[in-house]
């Protein structure tokens, strides 16, 4: 067990390294006349080999994809999965005649680590961006120009977090909620979660 004063001295280094930063939920919104004819026939998220990942359990691991929300396993495709999960909840109003195909790729599916859940408070920051863009599913046609979401938003720790998962709000069910929300806004429905919010994190 470690002695009070080496914790001590290693949560500092940890916020030293994870100092305040401004983050943000941020997208450009389409248009309503537009995207209330479309009917989303699929989903598809692809996450390139070309971003790092890693199981390290430290205050700010420096990689693409950090995910210890589930098992150990491939991080990559659970990661996608989770976004697909997202964008298929926050399109799920969509009801006009036009079926389309969104297709996203992720940048940065950077979640808390464990230590930072556990030891930190008021920090830690759940860093989700990906690129995006609509196709006819027919045709296969672009509807939209690529863009990129920025998702971001703070992270539950401590008491905060545990009080969470005991209602079933583990840090899945937060992201998947998240990129419903953001999608469902993007698509011009609901309310708008756009802003910026200052955080300990990556």
């Amino acid at each position: 067990m470690l002695k009070p004063a080496l914790l001590a001295i290693g949560l500092t280094l940890g916020l030293a390294g994870c100092a305040s930063s401004t983050w943000e939920t941020a997208y450009d919104q389409l248009d309503t006349a537009q995207t209330a004819h479309w009917r989303v026939a699929s989903v598809e998220v692809a996450a390139p080999e070309t971003l790092t990942t890693s199981e390290e359990n430290s205050y700010t691991p420096d990689f693409d994809i950090v995910w210890h929300g589930e098992p150990a396993g491939d991080r990559r495709a659970q990661a996608a999965a989770i976004v697909k999960e997202g964008i298929e909840k926050g399109a799920a109003g969509l009801h006009g005649k036009t079926r389309v195909r969104i297709v996203a790729t992720l940048g940065q599916f950077h979640a808390i680590t464990p230590v930072v859940r556990e030891k930190l408070q008021n920090s830690g920051v759940h860093n989700i961006q990906y690129s995006v863009q609509v196709f006819d599913a027919r045709s296969g046609a672009a509807l939209t120009e690529p863009q990129t979401i920025k998702a971001e938003f703070p992270a539950l720790v401590g008491r905060a977090g545990d009080e969470a998962d005991a209602k079933g709000l583990t840090q899945r069910v937060q992201i998947v909620n998240q990129i419903a929300a953001v999608t469902q806004n993007w698509l011009g429905r609901g309310a708008d979660p756009r802003g910026t919010f200052q955080r300990r994190g990556r």
